[in-house]
């Protein structure tokens, strides 16, 4: 039989299992407990970086064009409704003059004989309408401004040489104009011959002016001209032979504001190209 002391003896041996085990159930529940407590600030951190990079992607991707989304259009073309004062020769012209018509450098891009150039009126007026597809322009041709330029004009247009020619150059800022008569409608094509500058200092560009284009020597106009709708800010180089008509810059305006085409516009320097409505000549005609 076992003594007393036995007995305590086996109490407090079970006691101190007791005491060991508790302690290590409390050791276990603390390691379980910090790594829960680990995990969950993993998790929440987690989230928070989730968050914080959806939140990025999400303004990134307001900032850009959402797929599938068009491009803005271009701004509308801005186009001053006030003509531009006609300019005036500081000194006339005698009256008759003799013109030059000589062989251009290139050969002509279609058919064309020179005008006679003796006894050419360097006073009065030549109206003319020119028909396109996109409307008719009618225009007034002065001699008194540029009498060579102006017989070369109506020779052109009685010869039939501006029929089914299509304008090939329109600007639509900072030089607001619509450029024609080149057959090839590439911008080199001409008649063959060349016509001699009529221009002066005191010549400015604005809507309403009809002028002919060159190249950047002297005396090389040909065929193409361009008419003014609007800005033109231009050394005086290019003659100016005649002005349009209210009825002709409203035709303009149209074309003006359905742009130039992109793809035109894109290889060129200054912006300008072929319009993107079609200004197809049918016919010059003139009221001599």
């Amino acid at each position: 039989m076992a003594t007393n002391q036995q007995r305590r003896e086996a109490a407090k041996r079970k006691l101190d299992r007791q005491i060991a085990h508790r302690a290590e159930q409390a050791k276990r529940r603390k390691i379980v407990g910090i790594g829960v407590t680990i995990g969950a600030v993993m998790i929440i951190a987690g989230l928070v970086v989730f968050v914080a990079t959806r939140e990025r992607a999400d303004v990134n991707a307001d900032a850009g064009a959402q797929p599938g989304q068009e491009e803005q259009a271009p701004p509308p073309v801005q186009i001053p409704t006030e003509r531009a004062a006609m300019p005036q020769r500081p000194q006339p012209l005698a009256d008759p003059v003799s013109c030059q018509y000589p062989a251009g450098a290139e050969p002509a891009a279609k058919p064309a004989t020179p005008p006679a150039g003796e006894g050419i009126a360097s006073t009065g007026t030549v109206s003319a309408t020119v028909k396109t597809s996109a409307g008719d322009i009618p225009v007034t041709l002065d001699k008194a401004l540029a009498p060579c330029t102006v017989n070369s004009f109506v020779g052109l247009a009685q010869q039939g040489y501006y029929n089914d020619t299509e304008c090939h150059r329109l600007g639509t800022d900072g030089l607001q104009m619509l450029q024609c008569g080149d057959p090839t409608a590439s911008g080199s094509g001409g008649p063959g011959y060349t016509v001699q500058d009529e221009n002066f200092p005191e010549l400015t560009y604005g809507r309403g002016v009809l002028a002919m284009a060159k190249t950047a020597q002297p005396n090389s106009g040909g065929s193409q001209f361009f008419m003014v709708y609007g800005d033109a800010q231009l050394q005086p180089d290019y003659t100016v032979f005649g002005s349009i008509s209210d009825e002709g810059l409203k035709v303009l305006d149209e074309v003006a504001k359905a742009g130039v085409d992109p793809a035109a516009a894109a290889q060129s320097q200054d912006g300008t190209g072929k319009p993107k409505t079609p200004v197809k000549f049918t016919e010059v005609s003139v009221n001599a």
